[in-house]
């Protein structure tokens, strides 16, 4: 019966959970503002640390050792900060609102959609929004000439599959929560990654067990994925990085239909 009961949130082409994206698309379709103002957050950090900052620092070693510009060093880690950004806030605060004040999800359980097409759907419109901001700051690296490899147009992809890991884990947190304080602990762990994850600079200024455990964090996987695209140092370890936010996103998913097949069905 688990099987059963989860197997719906593999089915990808479902096209009932599209038609949560479309309700999502008309509730926001005069509101779009509010999904593209996370898209600044790290553009100022690239204006003003990427070249403010930069402009001291000169080249950094990047993937494979190579010198490269603190820009460059830099920009690729913002579009993962962005694509994390992007879906954590759509599938945390949001997800919350609709599940616990709104009863938007109790209300969508009356037509012929299923916890498992809600959780999938909800992850769908996360990855719109994650896609979005993945885009505009795409469009600003090329603009600034940040990208000195053709395998940067990965970046995308590579963006939508850090947004796919954070925001089903996202939802699957949020789901066990029951304040709007209980968000704080969200802050408590994405600041620290959004900081130490390599975004600024090298992991390699840490000591070596902390390295190790920064290795091991979602955003670094990410974090790594993306630089080495811009740059075109591609290696074995990218596939790794690649399988660790799949399985991320999958379990999460995962989880999420479960639990929304608890609370709304109780």
């Amino acid at each position: 019966m688990t099987a059963l009961r989860v197997a719906p949130v593999f089915t990808i082409g479902s096209r009932r959970s599209m038609r949560l994206i479309e309700r999502n698309l008309y509730v926001y379709k005069h509101g779009w503002m509010i999904l593209l103002s996370g898209f600044f957050e790290p553009l100022f950090y690239l204006l003003g640390i990427g070249f403010g900052l930069g402009a001291l620092i000169g080249t950094i070693p990047g993937p494979g050792g190579a010198p490269i510009t603190y820009q460059q060093f830099v920009a690729p880690a913002l579009l993962a900060s962005a694509a994390m950004n992007g879906a954590i806030n759509e599938s945390t605060f949001n997800f919350f609102f609709k599940l616990n004040y709104n009863q938007t999800f109790t209300a969508i359980l009356a037509t012929p959609l299923s916890p498992g097409d809600i959780a999938l759907g909800e992850l769908g419109w996360a990855l719109i929004r994650c896609g979005l901001y993945a885009v505009g700051f795409m469009v600003v690296i090329v603009v600034l000439g940040l990208f000195i490899s053709p395998w940067a147009l990965l970046a995308i992809p590579a963006a939508l599959l850090v947004g796919l890991a954070f925001g089903a884990i996202g939802m699957a947190a949020t789901s066990f929560m029951k304040t709007w304080q209980d968000f704080d602990l969200i802050q408590l762990v994405v600041l620290p990654m959004f900081l130490f994850s390599g975004t600024f600079y090298p992991i390699d200024a840490y000591p070596e067990a902390l390295q190790v455990f920064v290795r091991l964090t979602p955003l670094y996987q990410g974090v790594d994925l993306i630089r080495s695209l811009t740059v075109g140092v591609i290696s074995p370890v990218l596939m790794v990085h690649v399988a660790y936010l799949s399985i991320m996103g999958f379990v999460g998913l995962a989880v999420t239909s479960r639990r929304l097949d608890k609370l709304l069905l109780k």
